[in-house]
This record gives C-alpha cells, sequence and structure tokens, in this order.
C-alpha cells in the first residue's frame, strides 16, 4: 500500500520511469503512480474488453488520500457501465471552451451592457472587484466564492457590496443564458438591507460650505476650480452630480421666459427616462459662465482637470469633498446629499411638492402620477430663485429693502 512516506521518497527520473501500484494491484487494475520527470497518479481499468488508463494528476498538487477518492469515482462509473476516460475528455472539452471571468465581462459588455447608460459603470464595477478571478474559468467560481468576496467588499462600503451582488446577478445569469454554466453561484445570495440616508445640510452648514466653496478662498476647501462650482450648480438647482457634472454647452437655451438647460434622456437616471428641463437662476447663470472660462474651448461646461476633451468625472468631485471634509468642519456629506439639502429646502420654504418634485425630475406618484402632465415650469423657475434667494440671505444677511421679492402664491405654488 503506497503512503505519502514513500511517494516522496521515490526519487524522479527524467530517463526512466517506474509505477508504483496502491494495495499491490501489480500493474493490473487500479490506482498508481508512475514516477518518471514527474510523479504523476494514473488509474487502469478495463472497460468493454479493452485495458485503459486515465491520469488522474500530479503529486503532491492532487494527495494520496484525493487521488484515492477520484480512482474510487472511477471505479463506480466503470460498475455503471460508464466510461470514466472519455466522461473526463468531455469535462476537458468543455472546461477548454469556457471563458475566463474576463472574457466573460467583456462578452456581457458587448451584448447587452453597452447599450445602457448604466454599463461603462457596471464594467467598470465588476473589473475592480473580480479583478483577483479575471483568469479564472467561469466553471469554477462557486457560491461560497461569491459570499466571501462580498463580505470583503461589505466591510469597506456595504452599499457597494448591493451594487456588486446586483452586477455579479447580472454577470452569471448571462453566463447561465448563453449555456457556460448551469446555475448562477449567486443564486440563493440575498442583498443586504440599506439605511436610507437622510442626509441633508443644516442652515450652517451651508454658510460654511459656501464660503469653502469661494474661488478665492483656497484654505478650507483647496480643489479643483471647476469643483467648486458644480458643487454649487448641484445645491442651487438640486439636479444629481451625474447629470451636472456631464452639462454640456448645447444644453443650455434662452428661451422667451430665461435661460434653461436642457438635460437630453440618454444622461437622465432610469430605463426609462424622459428629457428634463431646469429654468436656470441668475446665480446659476453666474457660475455656469465662470465655468465656460475655465473649461476654455471644451464641450462640456465642467471640464476635466486631466483630459480635455471629458467632462469633470462625478468620482472627482466626491474624492474631494472626502479629502477636506475636516477642513470644511462639517459632518459627512456627498455630493448627493446636497441634492437632497435643495429639495428639503425647497419644502421648507412652502413650496408645494408637486413643483419641488418636478424640480428634480422625480415621478409623481399614484393617480397624479396618471393624470397630472402639467409641466409647471414657471412655478419651478420662481421656487428655484426663491431657493436661491435664501442661500443668499445665509451667506450675506443684509437689509431686504428694494431686493425682489418672490410671491410664491402668483405662480400657485404655496402648500395652502
Amino acid at each position: 500500500m503506497l503512503t505519502d512516506v514513500v511517494i516522496k521518497q521515490a526519487k524522479s527520473n527524467p530517463t526512466k520511469r517506474v509505477e508504483l501500484w496502491d494495495k499491490g494491484k501489480g500493474g493490473k487494475v487500479g490506482l498508481g503512480i508512475r514516477i518518471g520527470k514527474k510523479k504523476s497518479w494514473f488509474f487502469k481499468y478495463y472497460f468493454e474488453g479493452r485495458t485503459r488508463r486515465l491520469t488522474l494528476g500530479e503529486f503532491p498538487a492532487l494527495s494520496l488520500e484525493n487521488a484515492r477518492l477520484k480512482a474510487q469515482e472511477a471505479t463506480v462509473s466503470v460498475q455503471n457501465n460508464i466510461d470514466p476516460g472519455v466522461t473526463h475528455q468531455q469535462k476537458k472539452q468543455k472546461y477548454s471552451k469556457t471563458p475566463t471571468i474576463e472574457k466573460l465581462i467583456q462578452e456581457l459588455y458587448d451584448k447587452k451592457l453597452s447599450g445602457l447608460k448604466s454599463g461603462n459603470n457596471t464594467k467598470r464595477l465588476l473589473e475592480k472587484d473580480l479583478k483577483p478571478w479575471k483568469d479564472r474559468k467561469v466553471s469554477t467560481i462557486e457560491t461560497r466564492d461569491v459570499s466571501l468576496l462580498l463580505d470583503r467588499v461589505a466591510e469597506r462600503a456595504p452599499i457597494t457590496r448591493n451594487r456588486l451582488h446586483t452586477a455579479m446577478n447580472k454577470l452569471f445569469n448571462f453566463a447561465a443564458t448563453r449555456g457556460i454554466i448551469n446555475i448562477s453561484p449567486c443564486t440563493g445570495i440575498e442583498r443586504e438591507e440599506e439605511e436610507t440616508r437622510d442626509r441633508f445640510l443644516k442652515d450652517e452648514e451651508i454658510i460654511l460650505l459656501w464660503h469653502a466653496l469661494d474661488l478665492e478662498n483656497r484654505k478650507p476647501f483647496d480643489a479643483y476650480l471647476l469643483t467648486k462650482l458644480a458643487l454649487k450648480m448641484i445645491l442651487l438647482t438640486g439636479q444629481r452630480p451625474g447629470e451636472v457634472a456631464g452639462m454640456e454647452l448645447k444644453e443650455i437655451r434662452e428661451r422667451e421666459d430665461g435661460t434653461w438647460w436642457e438635460i437630453p434622456a440618454e444622461r437622465m437616471k432610469g430605463k426609462k427616462a424622459k428629457p428634463h428641463d431646469v429654468p436656470l437662476s441668475p446665480l446659476v447663470v453666474e457660475i455656469i459662465e465662470q465655468a465656460k472660462f475655465y473649461s476654455g474651448k471644451s464641450r462640456f461646461v465642467f471640464r476635466s482637470n486631466l483630459k480635455k476633451n471629458k467632462h469633470l468625472p462625478v468620482r472627482a468631485i466626491s474624492r474631494a469633498v472626502v479629502r477636506h471634509l475636516d477642513d470644511l468642519k462639517i459632518e459627512k456629506f456627498t455630493p448627493h446629499d446636497l441634492r437632497r439639502t435643495c429639495r428639503t429646502g425647497l419644502a421648507d420654504l412652502k413650496v408645494s411638492d408637486i413643483v419641488a418634485e418636478k424640480i428634480l425630475s422625480h415621478k409623481l406618484q399614484g393617480v397624479l402620477g396618471v393624470y397630472n402632465r402639467a409641466a409647471y415650469k414657471p412655478e419651478r423657475r420662481a421656487a428655484l430663485i426663491l431657493w436661491e434667494n435664501h442661500i443668499l440671505d445665509l451667506v450675506n444677511p443684509e437689509p431686504k429693502a428694494g431686493k425682489e421679492i418672490i410671491d410664491l402664491n402668483l405662480y400657485r405654488v404655496s402648500n395652502s
């Protein structure tokens, strides 16, 4: 009977091969190991009247214990009139045709993601967090692998864990529909509950942030100037950071009732997104003019500081905020929280929910969403001017004499 000691003591010889048999089968049938340049396990068996050999693997990668288990499985196959050599060859051919994770991600992108607005982000997320698996065959990924990976991601970013889970579901379900695997290894793994964010900036925090965003003030927030202007724009308009960062000059239009920002559907959130127009208050128009000066000849209002033909990345805005939180002396917040700040501020100013939701391009719920098709254009403009005046009053309190007063009741935006 073979032992680990016997196998280890057997000297490799590239010019001469020696076969050692387990349990003294003596070259008839059963498990053996061939000692040559390498030490290779094999299983010898009779099938349909012929002697056949099946290579099982190399020692020490395949231990004696596991080699015996493989030999036992092969024996059972023979007893069931199944040739284990043919089965092994079929598995080997199937494995060779199985793509790696890296190639599967690219195939998913080419077939499904490239036509979606979120496609690039999904591809980037998969490539980043599945990088350790990029050369692994898709068929080798098991549910346990997925669980452990998601646990590691959750430790650093709980919300990203769920985003990755969703992306991996798409990836492996796609693999199943393409016949690469039979069932997704994500099956049975649930999303983790997420806490709904309710962070918004209070008035005193708005004052601190606004002064820090002054282009001439470098001490508390020494960031890229266009990043500062983009943050102001998010706060004043309530639009998503991605929509602000990707703003193009061609989207700014002059109409009879003032300046508007026309955001095309493909840049809006959601599969059924529609174009969205935003009335631009005087201060916002001034901010855009400042941004155009620093962006030069770029088609983007907020040009990237690294690539002239690209817009300011949303991640760059977020990183700038995180990097200067301690200097700002403001409790942790994200650029998206400025959108929530705008919405909360509109409610405090007695702007109706309908108008405020229209400003943020939120879909009206229930019967209102079905039957109310009004655009509320004058009301939205009045509401954003009211919000702008409120911020200006906070950061630079002055006597109200001579200042234009916006009467929201004239535009049907009060809650009464």
